[in-house]
């Protein structure tokens, strides 16, 4: 299969690894254009993946059979939209990303669209990724035209297993997002490993029962007893982990707050909600963002 992958950083290597090993056809797709990457990935196990990976041929754009996205969800929109005359119409994009939004700032898209999240976690030093933890991905049809697209998880699980194919995956995606909601930005505000958010279980809980109005607002079942067991679950297997919303005020990048939580905001807005710990979190990791914007303008315009 003749796969292009927008986005190359950890998880996107990873993916890239492993449909390259598959046997597929694969290019790499970075914002600033260059003609090959070489791709080091470190598997768990202890096998390595070490190869040079064409990137950014138009051609294979033009001809690829499926488009894989793998963004910072405010990154998406202005990837991929300058690309879309050069993507075949029937071909399937699926966007693998934290938070929800995006579709949102895409539509409508003639294409196939799908969606998908994952838990896989890995990082990358000096080019090259450690994969630390399997995990699964979820992925399903956004719209109609992507609804027969479904072997494409066999596909996938062969590459970087597991993949399961959801037939509503929006409540998947709201599912993912209930944890980031819970988890990221109160990491930031503790500075803290996902595990010592044990002490904070009164902020998670008000969280998670504003997450459970905008839910049930939005015809989604919840449930506050599963939601916390499953966020309580999260936080114990990744408690060494730092979240990629911390990692991202560390080095001075911008988050996902507004595909996360400010994306919740909008939604219980809409339906004429208030979230005030949600609120306060926004803000909160808003300001951090800030503090860097400024810090970086004052190292490159000193008074």
């Amino acid at each position: 299969m003749k796969i292009t992958l927008i986005g190359c950083g950890a998880i996107g290597k990873l993916w890239l690894a492993g449909l390259t090993l598959q046997g597929h056809d694969t290019q790499g797709w970075l914002r600033v254009a260059q003609p090959d990457l070489f791709v080091d990935v470190n598997e768990p196990g202890g096998r390595t993946f070490r190869e040079l990976i064409p990137c950014n041929n138009i051609n294979h754009l033009q001809t690829s059979e499926l488009v894989i996205v793998c963004l910072k969800a405010w990154q998406v929109s202005d990837a991929l939209l300058p690309l879309l005359g050069n993507i075949p119409e029937k071909t399937p994009i699926l966007l693998l990303h934290n938070g929800m939004g995006t579709i949102e700032e895409l539509a409508p898209l003639r294409h196939p669209v799908l969606a998908g999240v994952t838990t896989h976690a890995a990082w990358q030093e000096n080019n090259q990724v450690f994969h630390v933890a399997h995990g699964m991905t979820h992925i399903g049809a956004i719209n109609s035209q992507a609804q027969a697209y479904y072997p494409i998880a066999d596909i996938l699980h062969e590459a970087l297993p597991d993949v399961a194919w959801h037939n509503q995956i929006l409540t998947t995606c709201w599912r993912k997002l209930i944890a980031n909601c819970a988890i990221n930005p109160l990491t930031v505000e503790h500075n803290c490993k996902n595990g010592e958010l044990t002490y904070h279980t009164e902020q998670i809980s008000r969280v998670i029962d504003e997450i459970c109005h905008v839910m049930a607002a939005e015809g989604l079942h919840t449930d506050k007893t599963e939601l916390t067991e499953y966020i309580n679950g999260i936080i114990q297997n990744t408690a060494n982990n730092y979240s990629s919303m911390l990692q991202d005020i560390r080095n001075n990048r911008r988050t996902e707050i507004d595909y996360i939580t400010g994306f919740l905001i909008k939604q219980a807005r809409a339906h004429g909600l208030n979230t005030p710990e949600n609120d306060r979190l926004y803000h909160l990791v808003k300001n951090r963002e800030q503090q860097y914007d400024d810090f970086r303008s004052n190292l490159h315009h000193p008074w």
